[in-house]
């Protein structure tokens, strides 16, 4: 496993990056393949934030990439937590591969048909609505009032239909088709 640590408003030790290298040690022995795995350690400095010492990994594999984020009021235990959660994250990836071996004509082996698998992503509700066309600064607007955190809308100027969606920091981003 090739692992990255980054430190933003954060000088990142030698203990903490032995401590992050041994916790995400754990999840190369469960996935079995080569790996690369970028931490980022951050510190917020707003002082109305009380769990400002934050954990970000992003792990790329043969398969999925996984990403998770935890925050704590110390920094070993957002690593902690962050483990903790990949490790899930993991264990699902690896159950459904499992699963996907021991399918036949789309039922799981000893499982009868029409019971979701546990882990296994089911629909519960679908929707449909008019795509209108408009820009990027009017779907935003849309998506204040509607009170979601993204909307979809025809871009008036490409035709294309795009999502804008609100970011952990407050902004607004844009997702386009290429």
């Amino acid at each position: 496993m090739k692992l990255q640590v980054k430190g933003r408003n954060l000088e990142v030790t030698d203990a903490i990056r032995s401590y992050a290298q041994e916790k995400l040690g754990k999840l190369d022995r469960q996935l079995h393949d080569p790996t690369r795995v970028e931490l980022e350690l951050m510190v917020e400095r707003n002082p109305s934030i009380a769990e400002n010492q934050i954990a970000e990994a992003t792990i790329w594999t043969k398969g999925p990439i996984l990403r998770a984020r935890e925050s704590s009021h110390d920094m070993k235990a957002s690593i902690d937590q962050l483990v903790e959660k990949l490790e899930r994250q993991v264990t699902r990836y690896r159950e459904k591969r499992q699963r996907k071996g021991s399918r036949r004509d789309g039922v799981v082996a000893n499982e009868p048909p029409g019971i979701p698998v546990e882990g296994e992503a089911v629909i519960v509700k679908s929707k449909q609505f008019a795509v209108k066309p408009m820009t990027a600064e009017e779907a935003v607007l849309q998506l204040e009032l509607v009170g979601h955190d993204f909307f979809v809308f025809r871009n008036a100027d490409s035709g294309d239909v795009n999502v804008v969606y609100r970011r952990r920091d407050g902004a607004y981003g844009l997702i386009e088709p290429q």
